[in-house]
């Protein structure tokens, strides 16, 4: 049996960092949660929710007491902000004794990411994955209001991943060995266009929903329109319009580190059809 394994999570109340959580209970182990605001994490019954923050390393130290792993993300505040406390959380991670340590790709360089590969004598794997499938629910409201979807680029590929593989992963990474000094690329079981999304959609949800293709323009428009900064804007054209090849590229690490076939789309859209489903009118 696995021996079992005491894990702080960091960023745990996001997309992906909730089922890093899940992945680790369901195997066993036992769970620490950062959040700055504890009150309002809403994690499962069993999580050890701490308060920190980390962008105030020291904050982060009494967490650190008595944990074997850590999961890192590169980012902190509103709009992906890289995080520039890279260097003093190792170092603290360090001094407490942690032995294995994941961090989440965030796209690009990253100071966190630098200060994990820079580790010596601790097992550190980079997790890099594609386009979540979560992404997919910024299209939810188009859907329930108007069964409809606007995109910009929709011949795009994308290899696109199931959060919970991303989890599971993770999960792997932190408490067993063999994984250490790897970057592993993590992708769904297949190609897909934003047509293809949509239609996968539409037959979880029983119900059409019409696809109209934006111009890059209307695309920008619609963008600044809902605040993104510039850069994130940018950053959306490049990976949209010329999406990468690791972006479209499907590969078997999920199976491999596993032991379990990635998850479809179509499993995340039975997951998650509630929410492209209008909420039934109550009866006068």
């Amino acid at each position: 049996m696995t021996q079992t394994r005491k894990v702080l999570v960091t960023g745990a109340t996001g997309t992906v960092g909730r089922q890093v959580v899940a992945e680790l209970l369901a195997r066993g182990h036992v769970v620490r949660a950062l959040s700055r605001n504890p009150d309002a994490a809403s994690l499962p019954a069993g999580v050890e929710v701490v308060r920190g923050d980390l962008t105030d390393p020291d904050s982060v130290a009494p967490a650190l007491d008595g944990v074997t792993g850590l999961h890192l993300i590169t980012f902190g505040g509103p709009y992906f902000t890289p995080l520039e406390t890279g260097p003093r959380l190792l170092q603290l991670a360090r001094a407490a004794g942690v032995a294995r340590v994941t961090v989440l790709h965030g796209g690009g360089p990253s100071l966190v990411e630098d200060a994990v590969r820079a580790q010596d004598g601790m097992a550190w794997t980079v997790l890099m994955p594609v386009e979540f499938m979560a992404n997919a629910l910024e299209w939810a409201g188009g859907i329930r209001d108007s069964d409809a979807v606007r995109e910009p680029f929709v011949s795009r590929l994308s290899a696109m991943v199931h959060e919970g593989d991303i989890g599971a992963v993770a999960a792997v990474a932190l408490t067993e060995d063999g994984h250490a000094g790897q970057e592993y690329v993590l992708t769904g079981p297949q190609l897909l266009t934003v047509g293809d999304k949509v239609a996968v959609l539409a037959a979880a949800r029983g119900r059409e929903i019409a696809l109209t293709e934006l111009t890059e323009d209307q695309a920008v428009a619609r963008w600044r329109a809902a605040g993104l900064p510039e850069q994130v804007i940018g950053f959306l054209i490049e990976a949209y319009g010329n999406t990468p090849a690791v972006g479209r590229t499907v590969v078997d690490t999920v199976e491999k580190v596993t032991g379990l076939p990635a998850r479809g789309f179509d499993r995340w859209a039975e997951e998650h059809v509630a929410a492209f489903r209008a909420a039934p009118v109550a009866a006068v």
